[in-house]
């Protein structure tokens, strides 16, 4: 037995789609007003997200559990997986004692806060979204800023700040690839478009967050390394991205970003080194190295094997060894399979498609290939660098890890939960129709719909999979270049990121703030609001008088 989604379901689309935010409502309420711990939003948002669901949308109530538990399980394996792994290998390195040589290596090249950030929340953790995606990157950079001594609540929020710039291209491009494959629109010609608008965010992301750090006064004093990481960045994502591959313009601009700021600070230094007001500066703002060459390297070991074995679990274009684990899986029967009571029963119907479509859900125990895998087997191989910690104590960590982990789990099972239910019942698509209803001015609401999607999923591909088809049909009804709309999709996805109470979750529990996750929403909120008004104005524009900008 099918049921077919109703958009409208109360035959008006204006009160339909309010009908279908409340759940969204309730969580930002939750998470911005009444300041609730990050469990019980995401609780109240996931149970008012069943009862519309079933009471307004008249979905099925199997469907709509069903549904539910294929969001929470997703929640949990494979992007808990991921936030598990990442923390246990830096908590490992903190009991080692191995991160005190990686904050004496950081602070030799730099003892100042701000230029700090640039190398760790901005450049590095680029690197780590462009291989892996999926939370990794906040989860990695939140811990070890805090562990550099950073405020942990600016830890968080500047992390998810300065993520924003690679998330359109993260995890090797697979949200532009899966954009291409719900739109029909070939993955590079969508790349060549994003390329021609994020460079102009990602040039401007890392003033942003030496600005909320400490203000323009104290930002102006470090603008020329700022400047260095903007240019660095936005001209090598640009490149890339029109010119190279879909599948590459994080790694190459991350790794041109580290090597243009390592060259610079050899040459310049600020005239004020810069802490947080309740920190204890070093003496006259220097710090010296004291560890060998060696040491350092033997530190920073365990993150370095991470960030190859990563690159190679996401890679299936270059070594084929991802290629290799998918077919081990398959051999075991560990592979995706039809979520029973769900798969395809829920048919999508126009104006959201052309022609009704069934809507398949799966699922996958897809361990090997999972990104999370090969952070842990990171872990593993770390066991072989770091001096007298053996596996006993690696152990010990994990589980420990899981415990200190237990409120995240819950929150973002129920997060994936809430986008599940919201997808399958087309409670999502009514938001996404309502916006098309703003005829010419259209091409300034449609990044507005990635925005959406990536709040509701914490995912830019997922965002991308949920409104990439109803982009080009409802760009087409209006006549505008379906193109435009359709990329920018994922362009404005990434102005959500920040803000999704998944990402959120993942960086509270990286910096000890499990509970507070209403402290990081209301910091990042009004930057999340801010970008994606720059990238809605910069798509009217290219939709008019800067249509030569396209390719």
């Amino acid at each position: 037995m099918t049921w077919i989604q109703d958009y409208n379901p109360l035959g008006n689309i204006g009160l339909s789609a309010l009908i279908a935010a409340i759940p969204l409502f309730i969580l930002l309420y939750m998470l911005g007003i009444k300041r609730s711990k990050g469990h019980n939003a995401a609780f109240f948002g996931l149970f008012s997200a069943i009862i519309t669901a079933i009471f307004v949308f008249k979905m099925p109530t199997v469907l709509a559990l069903s549904a539910t538990l294929n969001g929470a399980l997703v929640g949990i394996f494979p992007i808990i997986w991921i936030v598990i792994t990442a923390i246990w290998v830096y908590n490992m390195t903190v009991e080692s004692g191995e991160f005190e040589i990686i904050k004496n290596s950081l602070a030799s090249i730099t003892d100042d806060r701000r230029l700090q950030a640039l190398f760790i929340a901005f450049a590095f953790g680029s690197f780590i979204e462009g291989t892996a995606g999926f939370g990794t990157p906040v989860a990695i950079t939140a811990a070890m800023l805090v562990g550099l001594g950073f405020n942990p609540v600016y830890a968080a929020g500047i992390c998810l700040v300065a993520n924003t710039a690679p998330v359109a291209f993260g995890a090797i491009g697979i949200p532009v690839v899966v954009l291409g494959q719900v739109s029909g629109i070939e993955p590079m010609t969508l790349s060549k478009i994003i390329g021609r608008q994020l460079p102009f965010l990602s040039f401007i992301v890392p003033l942003w967050v030496v600005v909320l750090m400490c203000g323009w006064k104290r930002a102006m004093e470090v603008l020329p390394a700022v400047l260095v990481a903007g240019i660095c960045f936005a001209g090598t994502q640009f490149f890339t991205s029109n010119y190279i591959s879909v599948y590459l313009p994080d790694i190459t601009s991350a790794a041109v970003t580290i090597i243009g700021l390592l060259i610079f600070l050899k040459l310049w230094k600020p005239s004020k080194v810069w802490h947080f007001p309740d920190e204890i500066p070093s003496a006259d703002g220097k710090v010296q190295l004291q560890y060998s060459v060696t040491e350092v390297l033997r530190a920073w070991g365990p993150y370095i094997l991470l960030a190859i074995l990563v690159f190679m679990w996401a890679d299936d274009k270059f070594f084929g060894f991802k290629n290799i684990l998918v077919d081990w899986e398959n051999s075991l029967g560990l592979t995706f399979f039809a979520w029973p009571g769900l798969h395809n029963l829920v048919i999508k119907a126009a104006p959201v498609v052309a022609k009704n479509t069934p809507y398949a859900a799966s699922y996958a125990i897809n361990f090997l290939s999972a990104a999370g895998t090969a952070i842990f087997l990171s872990g593993i191989l770390s066991l072989f660098i770091i001096p007298n910690y053996g596996p006993g104590r690696a152990i010990s960590c994990f589980f420990k890890t899981i415990k200190m982990l237990i409120y995240p789990i819950f929150t973002i099972a129920m997060i994936l939960g809430l986008a599940y239910i919201m997808n399958y019942s087309g409670m999502s698509s009514t938001l996404g129709l309502a916006f098309t209803a703003t005829g010419s001015a259209y091409p300034f609401f449609a990044p507005f719909l990635g925005w959406l999607g990536v709040l509701l999923t914490g995912s830019d591909t997922s965002a991308n999979a949920l409104f990439g088809s109803m982009q080009k049909t409802a760009a087409q009804q209006i006549g505008i270049d379906p193109n435009l709309t359709v990329a920018s999709n994922s362009s404005g996805g990434v102005c959500g990121k920040m803000i999704s109470p998944q990402s959120i979750s993942v960086a509270t529990a990286a910096t000890g703030l499990v509970g507070q996750e209403s402290t990081i929403f209301r910091f990042a909120l009004p930057s999340s609001i801010a970008m994606i008004i720059i990238i809605g104005i910069l798509t009217y524009l290219q939709s008019t008088v800067l249509h030569w900008m396209l390719p």
